[in-house]
């Protein structure tokens, strides 16, 4: 079994138990999946800038994204409808928990000047989102094969009914929250 979800079983539900009250074992909160999305917004005119994007996603989430497209047609920025302009990957189950792993316990003390991700960043339904300004930050990265510095978004969807069962439960598991 994987480190964070034995952790999980063993240190983590029986703590959310004795502080929320829960009941029945299936209103535990628990992760139901990670989401890793990257907006290539230079896709529309240098093709080669998303093929270096899925690469470097598959290299850091183990598992292949899809190229996503774009909805509409925005004149402003030269994109028309269809138009492959971004990379997303949604991992479940074991890939899930190694990637939450590495990410809160190597990844992200890596970052400059890091003193904790904001406590704020639930949408209200107990879902997380980070903001990455840089995919040098993941370890299996190589550095001299980076063509450009690109940002991403990571989004951690909980089944907790609030935010803060779900912040509990994020904390436990060791998500480096600041004060």
């Amino acid at each position: 079994m994987d480190r964070l979800k034995e952790k999980y079983v063993k240190e983590i539900v029986p703590e959310l138990t004795k502080k929320f009250g829960y009941k029945n074992i299936m209103q535990l909160p628990k992760l139901e999946k990670v989401i890793i999305n990257m907006g290539v917004g230079e896709a529309v005119g240098n093709p080669k800038a998303l093929e270096a994007a899925v690469s470097d996603l598959t290299i850091i989430s183990g598992q292949k994204p899809i190229v996503t497209r774009a909805k509409k047609s925005i004149a402003t920025w030269k994109i028309r409808e269809g138009m492959a302009i971004g990379a997303k990957v949604t991992l479940r189950g074991t890939r899930m928990y190694q990637f939450l792993d590495k990410f809160m316990n190597v990844a992200l003390p890596r970052v400059r000047d890091f003193h904790g991700v904001s406590p704020k960043a639930f949408d209200g339904r107990g879902n997380y989102s980070v903001g990455l300004k840089e995919q040098l930050i993941f370890p299996e990265i190589d550095y001299d094969k980076i063509d450009k510095i690109r940002g991403m978004n990571v989004v951690i969807v909980t089944t907790a009914k609030t935010d803060e069962e779900a912040c509990e439960l994020l904390k436990l598991m060791g998500m480096p929250f600041s004060a």
